[in-house]
Formats: structure tokens, C-alpha cells, sequence
């Protein structure tokens, strides 16, 4: 009769070996389909935060097809320009060769691509590079893109500091000729908010890691005074 019974406890012992082992598989899988599920969903979330992103942005008028730049000019020789107006060193860069560019530009040599980034918004407290960089944008729709521009750096705050207010800006808008409410209504409204982050990304993406950049037909040139940038449109041309 023990014999019996062993045996019946012995297969009761084995069935719910079986049973916790099934059970333990079951959640096994049952955890492996939910981080799948997880991984999946995540995905599908970036891949359309990504498109979302991508698709939100207006460039304003006059900038180039992947609205990545405001064109200035219509040369066959392409200066592609990023800069910062927070960059103290772009700031001396159009002091020092900014009049010879534009004359490139006023003498049919090459067009300007501007790109204006917004690298330093970690050295100021208010995200100064956004705000101007969408103002800038607000000023091409107004059509004074360089005027407003050159006010900008000529106007440049010190890094570390808040920045110019909005209020400021708009005052520098007024004073290069933009309708004062149109342009205070785009600037108070960050309505390039999204392009300059797109112009900045971009930027990224293409190896730019410091401003000012500039390119001339693609290449970097490393000579940025009025003689380099000459030469380099000069051999760009030929």
C-alpha cells in the first residue's frame, strides 16, 4: 500500500513540476511579448514625434528649398554662412568680411546662403540664440533679413547675459524699417520657433560644429578674412 502511495505522491510531485514550469514559461513569454509590444509602440512614437518634428516648421520667404538658409543674391558661386548672433567671433567675422560678401553678392559673383543657428542658447538665460534666430526669420518675412541682421550683431548682447528682450528686438526691427506690429506679432508669437530648429539640426547633420562657419561651393574655408573668401570664390568661379 506505501509502495501505491509513493508512487501517487511521486506523479502528484512531477504533475505540479509540469504545471509550475508551464506556468513559468507562460509569463516568461507573456513578458517577452510585452517588451516587444513596448519596443514596437516606442518606435512608431519616435518614428512619428520624427515626422511630426520634421513637418511642423514654415520657413519664411526667401529661404532656400530646404529652407535651411535665407538667400541673399543670385551668383553662380554659393557662400553658405553659419553663424550665431550670439557668436562675439561672427560678430568681428561681419565687421571684417561682411562688406566683401555683400559687395560678391551686389557684383553678381555669389549668393549668400545664411544659416542663423542657435548653438549658444547654453550661455544665455533666456535662449537668446532661438529668439533671434526666429526673429531673423520674422525679418525675412518682412523682407529686411540683412538689415535686421546686421543690427543684430552690431547690437550683440554679452554672453551669459539674458540676452536682448523681445521688446528690444522688435525696436531693432522698427529702426531697419519692418512694419512694428506685424514683425512684434511674429516675434512675440515664435513663429520660426521651428525653423531655426530645423536650420539648426540641419546644420548638425551636415559636420557644422562651430560658428562661423563658411562654405564656399561646399568647402570649408579656413582663411575667413576678405582676401580668403575672395580668393576661394574666385577659384570656385573658374
Amino acid at each position: 500500500m506505501s509502495s501505491g502511495k509513493d508512487r501517487r505522491d511521486a506523479a502528484r510531485v512531477v504533475r505540479e513540476q509540469i504545471a509550475r514550469e508551464k506556468r513559468r514559461r507562460r509569463a516568461l513569454w507573456t513578458s517577452v511579448a510585452a517588451v516587444v509590444v513596448l519596443v514596437i509602440a516606442g518606435l512608431i512614437g519616435w518614428s512619428v514625434f520624427r515626422s511630426q518634428k520634421s513637418d511642423t516648421f514654415t520657413a519664411p520667404p526667401g529661404a532656400n528649398p530646404p529652407g535651411t538658409g535665407i538667400v541673399l543674391g543670385e551668383g553662380p558661386v554659393t557662400i553658405d554662412l553659419y553663424e550665431d548672433y550670439l557668436c562675439p567671433v561672427c560678430k568681428q567675422f561681419q565687421q571684417t568680411s561682411g562688406p566683401t560678401v555683400n559687395q560678391l553678392v551686389s557684383d553678381g559673383k555669389a549668393k549668400v546662403v545664411f544659416h542663423p543657428v542657435a548653438f549658444l542658447n547654453r550661455f544665455s538665460t533666456t535662449e537668446y540664440s532661438t529668439r533671434s534666430s526666429a526673429a531673423s526669420g520674422c525679418a525675412a518675412q518682412g523682407g529686411k533679413f540683412r538689415e535686421f541682421s546686421d543690427a543684430l550683431f552690431a547690437r550683440q548682447p554679452a554672453e551669459g547675459s539674458a540676452g536682448l528682450s523681445n521688446d528690444e528686438l522688435i525696436d531693432i526691427g522698427a529702426g531697419v524699417g519692418l512694419n512694428r506690429d506685424d514683425f512684434g506679432s511674429c516675434v512675440k508669437d515664435g513663429t520660426y520657433k521651428p525653423w531655426t530648429e530645423h536650420v539648426t539640426d540641419d546644420a548638425s547633420k551636415a559636420g557644422v560644429t562651430g560658428t562661423p562657419t563658411v562654405k564656399v561651393n561646399g568647402k570649408d574655408v579656413e582663411d575667413r578674412s576678405p582676401e580668403g573668401i575672395t580668393a576661394a570664390v574666385a577659384a570656385a568661379g573658374k
